[in-house]
């Protein structure tokens, strides 16, 4: 595999890949879940922090075993291999559900927003689904800015990385721009009363208290935060020079930097006008930019259009990996741990990855709904099994070099485990304000029940060896995976 990325780049692809388009689309349902910017505020500081352990928890195992998909190897090095293919099964859902979600949200912005300056945007009508309708135009732009991001993963891990630089800058700029916006035009006394019941376009507040609201949104903030550890899943294609303790620093850094910028985004468009005027609007953050001055709108409209892109990009080079690790555990069939001799990518994952992308756009604004905690439980549990894996490395691999260590040691890996363990506890007991319905159960099950059919019949198909072979521990400097 090409050894090309840089620290930067590596910041860019999960910083890129965290903040995405989100803070454009649901800032008004933050502050409407929550009762206010303020509980909202609190609640992601909070995500941010519970999320620091988890991340340091990566950055130690990555700097030790830098390979692709590298959270398939930890959890079976330390749970076994039955442990490992369902974590990696699971985050490969977490992650790859996320692409055509992001195409899916372009194509939404495409014909919600500019079909109302150029109607004929709308003007074909393909079919509808769920109640949402899907038009023929969005849904070709949509295709066009998916099949960018393809052929970028198609060609390389540097290709996709430039990418993602360019949209990073994008996306701060948008960020600047609401700032300047909130200094000018508004002041905190928008961001009152401090909690309020309110009922918004897609979304009402359920809490009865600020703290309830602020539990509210915060066990959102997982899915919202999902993307720092597509740094780790590329980690193998790292430039041979790379200082692997700043590494390790890395995923810390954009979790606090994805943190500051949430905090940043609530209160620049909870105070540009009265918040509890903010939130009625379907996607307020663009429209309250529209009354103010047409030309900022049309500005944000094209960043928040492109911003999708970031997103998509991380988590289909980040879930390629874990495919590509997964084909190389004998996990998945051997095809999927092929890379392609010229630009060292994994070529069945990508082709994988690339139908359910462009598949996106055509499923309607209101299909992936249900998929969005279960991503979101997926994403984290999967960072409590490393956090786990991480805290038993230590006892079972003391001498493995760690050119980054957790802060701490094993005091603040066991924090990361209590953090993840809460969250996933948040998520799936009854009572919780983010415990999964139904639906949401029924396709957690229903994907861990293909995924184990698929390793049975691979096991089948695959020849036992002659002799188990003689299991020795990997180190930095193993040679049978590069580093």
């Amino acid at each position: 595999m090409q050894k090309t990325l840089s620290l930067w780049n590596f910041f860019t692809i999960g910083f890129g890949a965290i903040i995405g388009t989100g803070w454009v689309l649901m800032v008004g349902d933050w502050m409407v879940i929550g009762g206010g910017p303020v509980a909202a505020m609190i609640a992601f500081i909070i995500g941010a922090i519970f999320l620091l352990p988890i991340g340091a928890v990566f950055g130690e195992l990555t700097a030790a075993i830098p390979i692709s998909g590298g959270i398939v190897e930890y959890v079976d090095r330390t749970y076994g291999n039955t442990m490992s293919f369902i974590t990696g099964w699971f985050l490969a859902l977490g992650n790859a559900i996320l692409c055509p979600w992001e195409a899916i949200a372009i194509s939404t912005l495409v014909s919600d927003m500019f079909g109302d300056l150029l109607p004929i945007l709308r003007s074909v009508k393909l079919y509808s689904i769920m109640g949402a309708d899907v038009y023929l135009f969005p849904t070709v732009i949509a295709l066009g800015f998916a099949a960018y991001v393809i052929i970028q993963n198609f060609r390389g891990a540097s290709a996709a990385a430039s990418l993602q630089a360019f949209l990073t800058k994008a996306l701060l700029f948008g960020m600047i721009l609401a700032m300047g916006i909130s200094l000018v035009k508004g002041g905190p006394a928008n961001i009152q009363p401090v909690f309020a019941s309110v009922e918004g376009a897609a979304s009402s507040t359920s809490a009865s208290t600020m703290f309830a609201g602020i539990i509210s949104v915060l066990v959102m903030t997982p899915f919202f935060y999902a993307g720092f550890d597509t740094i780790p899943q590329q980690a193998e294609e790292a430039a041979e020079c790379l200082d692997w303790n700043k590494f390790g620093r890395v995923i810390s850094l954009a979790l606090l930097a994805s943190g500051g910028f949430y905090m940043v985004c609530i209160y620049s468009f909870g105070s540009i006008i009265p918040w509890t005027d903010f939130v009625k609007s379907s996607v307020p953050a663009l429209a309250c930019l529209k009354t103010i001055n047409i030309f900022l709108y049309l500005a944000m409209l094209c960043i928040a259009t492109i911003g999708p892109m970031g997103p998509m990009n991380s988590f289909y080079g980040a879930t390629s990996r874990i495919m590509l690790a997964m084909g190389r555990k004998g996990q998945l069939p051997s095809s999927f741990a092929q890379v392609d001799p010229v630009s060292g990518t994994p070529r069945t994952a990508n082709l994988l990855l690339a139908a359910l992308t462009i598949g996106g756009p055509f499923l309607g604004k209101k299909m992936l709904v249900p998929l969005t905690n279960v991503s979101a439980l997926a994403f984290i549990f999967a960072c409590t099994m490393v956090s786990f894996s991480c805290y038993k490395m230590r006892l079972t691999e003391p001498d493995l070099p760690r050119p980054y260590k957790v802060p701490g040691g094993k005091f603040g890996i066991a924090l990361a485990c209590l953090a993840g363990s809460l969250i996933v506890l948040l998520m799936v007991v009854p009572g919780s304000p983010a415990t999964l319905n139904a639906i949401e159960w029924s396709i957690v099950l229903s994907w861990l029940a293909v995924g184990l059919s698929i390793k049975a019949l691979h096991r089948k198909k695959t020849p036992a060896p002659a002799a188990e072979p003689t299991v020795v521990p990997l180190s930095i400097n193993d040679t049978r995976y590069p580093k």
